[in-house]
């Protein structure tokens, strides 16, 4: 599993403010072509708690199982679980965060579930093949509410668990997007900040645009998004622009659980 802060005694990561707090991050800017013309929409670190926009709130269960109900069965949403409940006495429901769980504990007596926490099993050869996540590095996420939705991206730095950016809501944007601009500015940051560190992303997909220096969406500009095309554009002349050596790592959910930089909102 992922190492906690208590476990990364004698990493000392420091990163001095070179920049000063922009309160306008989508404000017009030119496009970025040196390091110093990294604009402060990338780079300028941010280290207080993420308020989150109320549309983006969502519940982290994906699937619901529902024991004793108007009807019994597995229900991909709140809403169609909240249906069966409603009005029927001592009904007997819970919410899990994949259908294999929601299949096994359909079997199963639901006192088993109710009221306790769902352990998760990791086998021993998934964690032997993806190793422990490297201490001292940085991580990005994405969170889209809809597809296309309200997006938002950030950057977290694994030694201290405190952001370093934090951009958007963002309308009518997808999670590849979010996934792509974080691993930028990721990269813009690190640059900015002279640090030699690993980048963890969870999107295949994402890693796979930044290194071909082409974002391969079918999201369709409008006048809702034209801003977030702006940050497209000028994430791809930085990537033109600019070197680095970063390593840009996929994070391995499977066996260390969510990336530290997930917004918790799945």
């Amino acid at each position: 599993m992922f190492l906690g802060i208590d476990e990364m005694e004698g990493i000392d990561i420091k990163v001095e403010e070179s920049q000063k707090n922009d309160n306008s991050p989508l404000s017009p800017a030119p496009l970025v072509k040196t390091t110093s013309d990294i604009p402060h929409y990338f780079i300028t670190p941010i280290q207080n708690p993420v308020l989150l926009h109320p549309a983006m709130k969502k519940p982290k269960n994906k699937y619901y199982v529902v024991w004793e109900g108007h009807q019994a069965g597995i229900f991909d949403s709140w809403d169609k679980c909240k249906k069966q409940v409603d009005g029927y006495a001592a009904a007997k429901y819970k919410g899990f965060e994949t259908h294999e769980e929601a299949k096994r504990a359909l079997g199963n007596n639901a006192w088993n579930y109710i009221g306790k926490a769902v352990k998760k099993t990791i086998s021993p050869e998934l964690l032997k093949s993806c190793g422990v996540p490297v201490k001292a590095a940085i991580c990005v996420d994405a969170a889209c509410s809809g597809n296309p939705g309200l997006l938002e991206y950030r950057g977290v730095n694994l030694v201290t668990g405190l952001e370093i950016f934090h951009r958007g809501p963002f309308p009518d944007g997808t999670n590849n997007i979010g996934e792509f601009l974080g691993i930028v500015t990721g990269l813009a940051w690190l640059k900015q900040n002279g640090l030699s560190l690993p980048l963890y992303s969870d999107s295949r997909n994402a890693i796979l645009w930044v290194k071909a220096k082409r974002v391969n969406t079918k999201l369709v500009q409008n006048e809702k998004n034209r801003e977030l095309f702006i940050l497209i554009d000028r994430a791809l002349d930085w990537l033109h622009n600019n070197s680095y050596d970063t390593r840009i790592l996929k994070w391995e959910t499977k066996a260390w659980g969510e990336i530290p930089a997930d917004f918790g909102r799945k």
